[in-house]
């Protein structure tokens, strides 16, 4: 199996993990089971290899109007050491990525983009640099990111760390932090629905501090966990996936997502007309959630029909670990969106009768 290999490579085989290749990298699927891994975090703790992730830092004197222009979100009003979860979006309003923004300081940032998008992200903001004063680079090379999410997690981290994360706020990161003497960099951020940290080092010092962190955590009932316990995780808490949820066809808007664009911010930013028009024209299609009401596993693809009409398709679909029943997220006509609307999902030949409900699954956990 060829793909590239994160500083981690030999944890992950040693740890009994089965490698697939990802986004043109190998990483772990899973080690114990998809499961274990994913009833750890919502219970205890998990830990994650996400360096596959693209770093991108941008800096100048033009950095915070610059990204002002190329995100939906409001850069301008970003405070020092805050994380804004954004969207880079094309003319016609489609998502280019999602990613999260750090902000140093107005002439320093750090974008964090998903790998598979790293290249085009990177092409993407080259070539809408117009006349900003902006230097680019690309920081993912050298940078290995953890993942330590669940309720034991500021537990486990404190052992090791020399600040105190109760101060450290939700969306908030803190640089030049020791972590077992390892300079590391913090946020309290992830992509599980549970509290947690994702931590920044340098490929030379990562192995080390996974090995620590899982000794550690040891005591608290920690697990290593791969991308299949990310994936079901993450869909349960109502966070989208590029490629699934959110696409160049698909708006923010469509996914639900309206909090992370702000139409009525003064900069100018890509595809702000179009989303404008999108939203006072009124949605043709958005994404809902839904559960099986009969037997069948939902995948993404498949087809979602009102009686004999077709009216859109599976984003995401499982057997929820958390809630043991066969739920899914779908994009479909706007006007078949009514909460407690039945369905039919077309699994192989047969249609499956399913019901909307609201797509945060959690919420009443």
């Amino acid at each position: 199996m060829e793909g590239k290999k994160t500083a981690l490579y030999e944890e992950h085989l040693s740890l009994k993990g089965k490698m697939v290749n990802y986004a043109g990298w190998l990483l772990p699927v899973q080690y114990e089971g998809l499961i274990p891994e994913h009833n750890a975090v919502r219970e205890t703790a998990g830990i994650f290899d996400v360096s596959h992730m693209g770093t991108i830092l941008v800096k100048g004197k033009d950095a915070r109007p610059y990204l002002d222009y190329i995100m939906t979100n409001d850069i301008s009003n970003q405070r020092q050491n805050q994380v804004l979860y954004t969207f880079m979006c094309n003319p016609d309003g489609g998502v280019v990525d999602d990613l999260l923004v750090y902000k140093y300081n107005d002439e320093k940032f750090l974008l964090v983009v998903n790998a598979a998008n790293l290249e085009k992200d990177y092409r993407w903001l080259e070539d809408h640099r117009a006349n900003y004063q902006v230097y680019l680079e690309d920081k993912s090379p050298e940078t290995s990111i953890l993942a330590l999410q669940g309720p034991k997690a500021e537990e486990i981290l404190q052992k090791l760390i020399d600040i105190d994360l109760k101060e450290l706020k939700f969306f908030n990161f803190r640089d030049g932090v020791k972590i077992d003497k390892i300079e590391a960099m913090v946020s309290r951020t992830g992509y599980t629905g549970e509290d947690g940290f994702e931590i920044f080092t340098n490929n030379e010092d990562v192995v080390k501090l996974w090995r620590k962190l899982l000794e550690v955590g040891s005591h608290y009932g920690l697990k290593p966990a791969g991308l299949g316990s990310r994936d079901t995780l993450r869909f349960e808490a109502a966070l989208p996936l590029y490629g699934n949820e959110l696409s160049e066809d698909i708006s923010p808007l469509e996914a639900g997502l309206k909090f992370f664009v702000k139409l009525k911010k003064e900069s100018n930013f890509i595809g702000k007309d179009r989303l404008i028009d999108q939203w006072e024209k009124g949605l043709d299609r958005v994404l809902v959630g839904f559960e099986l009401l009969e037997r069948g596993i939902p995948r993404e693809g498949y087809e979602v029909y009102k009686e004999d009409k077709k009216i859109g398709h599976v984003t995401t679909g499982y057997m929820s670990p958390t809630l043991n029943k066969s739920i899914g997220n779908a994009l479909i006509q706007a006007d078949q969106a009514e909460l407690g609307k039945e369905i039919q999902v077309k699994i192989r030949n047969r249609m499956v009768k399913a019901k909307i409900i609201d797509k945060n699954f959690l919420k009443n956990r």
